[in-house]
């Protein structure tokens, strides 16, 4: 019996044997095959990373050249810096003014100077003077006062004429002297019409010299005593001046 079991297990030990050469050769090759594998693997990453590389390079060229290409424009854009130039030296003025002052008026001109002369306001006589340096007696009122103005006695009705060209500069109702028209001579100077009635002229109309600026009314109550008068004042810059010094004898 343990001769016919002896040829059994030489059999079994040549298989066991052959296995483990067969399955240590599939090792082997499996280890072979794994690593040239892995070889290539490498190989092909290796070459990936330098062309991401040579790419890299090749889009850095064109930026840099574009950085350099807006730097030299930049330069060149730069505006030069000029020299400076001398400051001229102003011109002298020349002071072409004269003394008569113009006043436009619906296109017109006007003008008035010291020379000029004034055509009386209405055809009458002077009953109270022009006073600024003392007073004078007011009979309706009953007390001295500066006068400012001069009055001059008319008939009720009577034509109160422009003395000189103008322009009608306002019209106002005044307890004191009535209705008042303010004509503007030109250079500052300026001629008051009180105590008229009825009058044709509005503001801002040109007037000539005789021209109806409207007729003598009643007083007011602050020449009742005096009777029917044309107020008349003249101001230069503001200030009243005496119209006599300029009226025609």
């Amino acid at each position: 019996m343990n001769n016919k079991q002896r040829p059994s297990q030489k059999r079994k030990g040549a298989a066991v044997a052959a296995v483990v050469c067969f399955v240590a050769a599939i090792a082997l090759v499996g280890t072979y095959t794994f690593n040239d594998y892995r070889r290539t693997q490498q190989k092909e990453q290796l070459a990936l990373a330098e062309d991401e590389d040579d790419t890299k390079d090749k889009k850095k060229e064109p930026a840099e050249e574009a950085n350099n290409l807006v730097i030299n424009n930049k330069q060149n854009t730069e505006p030069e810096e000029k020299p400076e130039e001398p400051a001229e030296e102003p011109a002298e003025q020349t002071d072409n003014s004269t003394d008569v002052q113009q006043t436009e008026g619906y296109g017109r001109a006007v003008t008035f100077n010291e020379n000029s002369k004034l055509l009386w306001p209405v055809n009458g006589t002077i009953i109270m003077s022009y006073s600024m340096d003392k007073t004078v007696y007011f009979q309706t009122l009953d007390q001295y006062k500066y006068n400012p103005a001069v009055i001059i006695s008319g008939a009720e009705g009577d034509q109160v004429l422009c003395g000189t060209t103008g322009i009608v500069k306002s019209i106002d109702v005044t307890a004191e002297t009535g209705t008042t028209i303010n004509v503007d001579l030109g250079n500052g100077y300026e001629l008051f019409y009180g105590q008229l009635k009825e009058v044709p002229v509005k503001v801002g109309d040109y007037v000539e010299a005789k021209s109806v600026l409207g007729y003598v009314s009643q007083p007011t109550k602050y020449y009742s005593v005096e009777g029917s008068n044309v107020y008349f004042e003249m101001r230069k810059d503001g200030q009243p001046i005496n119209p006599v010094e300029y009226l025609e004898e």
